[in-house]
């Protein structure tokens, strides 16, 4: 049930991204060479939405969908570790023309080029697995 629940999320998720044009090549172009606030739009909307969501699960102590308690864990401090992730996110977005989300929607759009950056991203992920336990968090 929480599969199915899940993948309908995701189809929900996909929809908004490609209706708002979040998932647009072009778009995320504008956003790079700051022609247009759109992406900035989206992702301010996105950012003060979470910060108001979690202030409400904090305060009124929120439980999960499966009722489980949501739990927020202080992170460390480390600007250098998270200004290299961000630098090299922003590179592979840049490239790409799509950060995580938008890839998936990408090739339910029928973008099948989209394929070979899910592929580097799955490396990716395979690749930092490999050396997570050598990586400092």
């Amino acid at each position: 049930m929480r599969t199915l629940s899940y993948l309908l999320i995701g189809i929900v998720f996909g929809i908004t991204m490609f209706k708002s044009e979040a998932a647009s090549w072009f778009r995320i172009y504008e956003m790079f060479k700051f022609d247009a606030f759109h992406m900035y739009g989206i992702i301010g909307t996105a950012v003060v939405l979470g910060v108001i969501i979690v202030a409400a699960i904090k305060k009124f102590k929120i439980k999960s969908f499966y009722g489980e308690p949501i739990v927020f864990e202080p992170k460390e401090k480390r600007f250098w570790g998270y200004a290299l992730g961000g630098v090299l996110f922003g590179l592979g977005w840049a490239l790409a023309g799509a950060c995580p989300g938008p890839m998936f929607t990408l090739v339910g759009a029928g973008f099948l080029p989209i394929l070979v950056v899910i592929a580097f991203a799955i490396l990716g992920t395979f690749v930092y697995g490999l050396l997570r336990d050598k990586l400092p968090h």
